[in-house]
Formats: structure tokens, sequence, C-alpha cells
């Protein structure tokens, strides 16, 4: 590297992208982000972790992050990552619009031999069919005067041991030369390998299965935990079992459902793309199918323990813990709580809300007011906050249910304090 600090350019400043930018700013990159959100911009610029994650709060105090507000800003980056969100819509169609829209934001302000990297996890193809033709439409010639990889992005918030920095990698470009940039570049910010593809469409591919994996071995348990639970066995004591086999096993669990941006958005990718070429991921859209049930699931349990104290839903006052979909973090996307909350209201319940991560989405001021106010309680999010009350708390206020819709309370200790208990297949 010369003297001269290379300068990154990161397009899109979420939890993919903010993470990096910062790293990269550890590793002697100028860096410059650009985001059309300008209450993140502000935030960046006063200092502020806008992800929440605590390694970040350690290395922020390191770093300047330039915030980029007009995107001619970006001319003199010789390096642009694209991390944008690609999500689903209401009929769970894949949505590119955002990282076509970011691809002509770099076309438009890029230099000759600049290295352009899409992190927005895409189904294959993607790079090839709506990335390079923006490119091309400009004027640059990929291999030549631009080179185009993809490095999906991998990231696990919360995880106080994977994150941006050690996660191992897997890269793809059109060409040799920028296979190589990308993956110089990226070996000189991790702290973890970074895998060379054969093909862009095999990277593409990589990121898509890792997510899809993880969705089809969800809905299967998800699945169990339905059937057992009419033949009165409890599958978390069946999981624990299996998975003292030392191989071939590999624990999922069930739940309240699946949220987050990867696993019940990327096997869509994939199905959609399958349909272009005649062919039909029946098992990947039974997984979506029974994963997207679980919501409905959890309430058709509450109601039917309502039942038993000859209560319904209308009227009673419901505790719900947690709205985030993943435990320790403030973070909204694809959750399944609100979903079920969304249901709840439907059908009457009056809900008493908290989230000591989401206070905007909560309706209560603290854990002890949803106890106070509530007669049985749904827990959607497994926070440490939650896990670590007290059972006897439960009892004290008079919770006469509880719906563990992650599986993660003492259900014998619940029972042995005269409150009715069901879980997830439990």
């Amino acid at each position: 590297m010369s003297q001269e600090k290379q300068k990154v350019a990161v397009i899109g400043l979420g939890y993919v992208g903010f993470p990096l930018a910062v790293l990269a700013a550890t590793k002697d990159y100028e860096v410059f982000g650009y985001d059309k959100d300008e209450e993140k911009l502000s935030r960046i610029e006063k200092g502020e972790n806008i992800v929440g994650e605590e390694y970040i709060d350690e290395l922020l105090p390191k770093v300047k992050i330039n915030v980029a507000r007009d995107e001619t800003n970006l001319k003199q980056c010789k390096i642009f990552i694209i991390a944008v969100p690609t999500p689903v819509d209401e009929k769970y169609y894949p949505d590119l619009s955002f990282v076509r829209s970011a691809s002509e934001t770099v076309a438009k302000n890029m230099e000759s031999g600049a290295l352009v990297v899409v992190e927005s996890t895409i189904n294959p193809g993607v790079c090839e069919e709506i990335v390079k033709p923006v490119f091309e439409k400009k004027g640059w010639e990929v291999g030549k005067t631009v080179y185009i990889s993809h490095c999906p992005e991998r990231i696990n918030p919360g995880d106080s041991k994977w994150n941006v920095r050690n996660i191992p990698r897997v890269a793809g470009s059109f060409d040799e030369i920028g296979l190589k940039k990308t993956v110089d570049f990226y070996e000189s910010i991790l702290d973890a390998t970074v895998m060379p593809m054969k093909t862009i469409r095999e990277a593409e591919a990589a990121k898509i299965i890792e997510n899809s994996f993880r969705d089809v071995n969800i809905a299967f348990v998800n699945e169990l935990a339905k059937s057992f639970d009419l033949m009165g066995i409890d599958i978390v004591n069946v999981i624990r079992g299996a998975a003292t086999k030392p191989f071939a096993f590999m624990p999922h669990w069930p739940s309240r459902g699946v949220g987050g941006h990867c696993i019940p958005v990327d096997p869509y990718y994939l199905i959609e793309k399958a349909k272009e070429n005649d062919f039909d991921h029946r098992f990947l859209r039974n997984a979506r199918a029974i994963n997207n049930s679980m919501p409905h699931y959890t309430i058709e349990l509450l109601q039917n323990k309502l039942n038993e104290i000859e209560k319904s839903v209308k009227g009673t006052s419901i505790g719900i813990l947690g709205v985030s979909y993943k435990a320790n973090v403030g973070d909204l996307r694809e959750s399944p709580a609100l979903k079920v909350i969304e249901e709840l209201e439907k059908l009457g319940g009056r809900l008493n809300i908290f989230d000591p991560y989401l206070p905007k989405y909560s309706n209560v001021k603290n854990l002890d007011e949803v106890l106070e106010k509530s007669e049985v309680v749904v827990l959607l999010t497994n926070h440490s906050q939650f896990l670590n009350l007290p059972l006897e708390n439960f009892r004290d206020n008079g919770i006469r249910v509880i719906i563990d819709g992650l599986n993660c309370l003492d259900k014998e200790k619940i029972e042995s304090l005269g409150i009715i208990y069901k879980g997830i297949g439990r």
C-alpha cells in the first residue's frame, strides 16, 4: 500500500455497512460512508455506535468515518462496498431496487480502475444481470476499467464471539484481477480467511444456501414441535438427546418464528430465481410456509391455555416480553413478534408490550409494569433481562399463564409455582 491512504466508500451504513466501515478505518484506510438516512449520518458524525454492537464501542474512538451526503464526494475512492438492503415485498418477491440504485450511484462517481464489491445478499445471477449492465451502460468495461466482485456479508448481531472482524468469507469476481483485488482487500481488514470462488455466481449461491440451510432445519424442528406436542413428547428433550450423537446431527430449535434480515428472506431469492429456469424449489417453499406459520401457532397455544382458565384473548391483559427478532439487540427486521402482536391486537387482547432494546415499541416503562398489569405473559424474545428474572415474580404478580415462544424458561419450576406453562413443542 502506498503512503497515501487508500480511499474506501461504503454504500449503505446499516448492520452490515457500518461495522465494515469502522473496521476498514482501523486498518489504515480512509473511509467514506454514504447513506440516504440523514439521522443515521448525523449520529455517525457524533461518533455514535448506530448498531449497538459492543466491539464497535471499542473501535469507534480510534477511527474517523467521513460522512458523504453528496454522492460526488465518492469520486476520490478506489474501492466501493455496496451493503444495501435486499428485502422482499409483501408477496415475498425479491426487491433489488436498492442494489440497482447503489450500483448507479457508484457507476456515476467512480474513476477508472475502481473495485466494486457487492456485499448485499443476492441470488445467483444478480451481479451479471443487474449490477454489471449498470456499469456497462455508463461506458465502463468490466475486467478493464472496473472490477466487480461479490463478497457476501456475514454478521451475527449480538454475538460476542463472531463478528465482522473474524468470520471467514468467500469472494467471487468476473475476472482474476478483480478476484485478487477483492481477496487482498478483505484479507487486509479481516482476522479471518477469504476463500476465492471460481465464479461470481458461486459466491452469490454460497450465501443463499447458508441461510436456506438454517431455514430448512428450523422448519423441520418447528414441524416436529407441532407433531410431538400432539403425542405428548417434549421436543426440547428429544433434540438434546439426539445432539449427544457426536457426528451427523446439528441441533436446531423450534420457536415462535424466524426473524432477521437473512433467514426468512434469502430462500425467496433462490425460489424466485429458480422459477426463471423452470425449476420449483418445493422444499424451500414448504420450509418458508412452516416457519411463517409459527407466529399464528404461538397464538393458538395461548388461546388453548386461556380456555383452561375460561378466558379468551379478547379483553385479557397480555404481557408481551420482547419485540426484537433476536436476544439482546434492538433489531426489528422480519421479527415474528410483530406478527404475534398484530394478530393479538386484532383479536382484542389488551397488550402490555416491553422490550428494553426497543423503547419506541414498548407501551409500558419496564418489566415490573408488564407483570403488574398482565394476567398472562407471552415471551417472544429471549433477552437476558427476561431470563434473569426470578420466576417467583410471575407468581407474585398473579400471572396465570406463560407462553414461552423460545423454550428458554424453566418449565418444571414455573409449573411448580402453580402457573400454566406452554412452550413450542413442550
